[in-house]
């Protein structure tokens, strides 16, 4: 049987693991796109692309869901899916420029090539229908990729933002479709505990691009000072802190609380495939923000560094909140504190960037981040969920 029991827990599948593989290289390449090119151009181009990523993830995400990925149509899928992927993930860096069309063939094949699959396999189920429409919507925005890739420039971006906006808006209104009618987020009852940990993973190969950038930052400088070294160890702890901030206490009990819900596939939809959004964005900014700040630890501070190295945890924490928010209800107020004393120093080193170094401010944030993983743990445990929101 294509299709997973429901009767059991779902589990993630060393398929699963191994498809995995190619978006640890894509999370590399748009932090290097980042990196090479930190200015509004640069950062709207990569957070367009990170989107298109992310979304391509989710799907295939939603697909393990419902259909076994241990069968053996399913395995040759995703390793279709993977040869895709690594396509896409290839031609990120000039996606705006040389490969374009090569990205945009790749993204389409990828989003266009799965819907068909489940909705042949899953035809007489009702999650069929779902994937029927949403192949229909892939289509349409297939033409706004692909004609985007082809007009180049100016008509590149506002049709790739068309596109983007089609797929991230078709699913809260289920798809609706003329003569093919909608879905309802019923038909999307999910195996919440298989939801939570892919996205979990997810947010694990982000922080190991962060870990990845530290390192190898570190092994590539010249000389080692003690500022460099220091540098190193803030950003270490930063992603440390991040990790801790995320699993210690919230991954499990909004797995539970999403498991309990009447509507699984409405309460799952915002939580991980929406609200997990800016967790993963602020990770791989703050990864860029790492490899500035122990570059050059006592060097001059441009709008870019700041807003890397700040930005990046700040963005992180702003997620977690809605995330937080979606599933507990109520924005976490320590996370919003953490989130304005970010935005404030940010606002005060862009405005006199002579006073602090880049490692001043990667301290600052690994404190900031740091402050919000300890006050987590130290509330009560079994954790209440009003606790959580709080």
């Amino acid at each position: 049987m294509i299709l997973r029991p429901r009767e059991r827990a779902a589990k993630v599948v060393p398929i699963e693991l191994f498809f995995d593989l190619v978006y640890v290289f894509a999370i590399t390449q748009l932090s290097h796109l980042l990196l090479e090119h930190l200015d509004v151009a640069g950062a709207a181009q990569t957070l367009l692309l990170t989107l298109a990523v992310w979304w391509a993830w989710m799907y295939a995400t939603w697909m393990t869901n419902y259909l076994d990925p241990d069968h053996p149509a399913m395995r040759l899928t995703m390793a279709g899916m993977m040869l895709a992927g690594l396509a896409m993930a290839a031609a990120l860096p000039q996606a705006f420029g040389a490969r374009a069309l090569w990205f945009a063939a790749a993204y389409v094949t990828l989003q266009v090539g799965r819907s068909l699959v489940v909705a042949v396999a899953a035809r007489n189920e009702p999650i069929g229908h779902t994937f029927r429409l949403i192949l229909a919507w892939h289509a349409v925005s297939a033409v706004l990729w692909i004609g985007g890739a082809l007009a180049g420039g100016t008509g590149q971006v506002v049709l790739w933002v068309a596109a983007l906006l089609v797929e991230f808006v078709a699913p809260w209104h289920g798809y609706r479709m003329p003569l093919l009618g909608r879905a309802t987020t019923a038909d999307w009852s999910i195996d919440t505990a298989h939801m939570a940990e892919r996205c979990q993973l997810f947010v694990i190969l982000a922080l190991g691009e962060s870990v990845l950038i530290t390192g190898l930052t570190l092994a590539e400088g010249d000389h080692l000072s003690a500022a460099t070294v220091i540098a190193f160890a803030v950003a270490f702890l930063t992603s440390v802190a991040m990790w801790w901030v995320y699993f210690d206490r919230t991954a499990d009990a909004a797995a539970e609380k999403v498991a309990e819900s009447d509507d699984t596939g409405r309460l799952g939809r915002s939580a991980y495939t929406y609200s997990h959004i800016p967790i993963v964005a602020g990770v791989i900014v703050a990864a860029v923000g790492d490899e500035l700040a122990i570059a050059h630890p006592l060097g001059g501070i441009t709008p870019g560094t700041a807003l890397t190295v700040l930005g990046g945890p700040a963005l992180f924490l702003a997620g977690h909140a809605v995330f937080q928010r979606v599933v507990f209800g109520g924005f976490p107020a320590g996370r919003l504190v953490a989130v304005g004393v970010l935005a404030v120093a940010a606002v005060v080193v862009l405005l006199a960037p002579s006073l602090i170094p880049p490692l001043a401010l990667a301290v600052l944030a690994a404190l900031v981040v740091g402050g919000v993983a300890v006050s987590d743990s130290r509330r009560h445990r079994p954790a209440s969920r009003a606790d959580l929101a709080a």
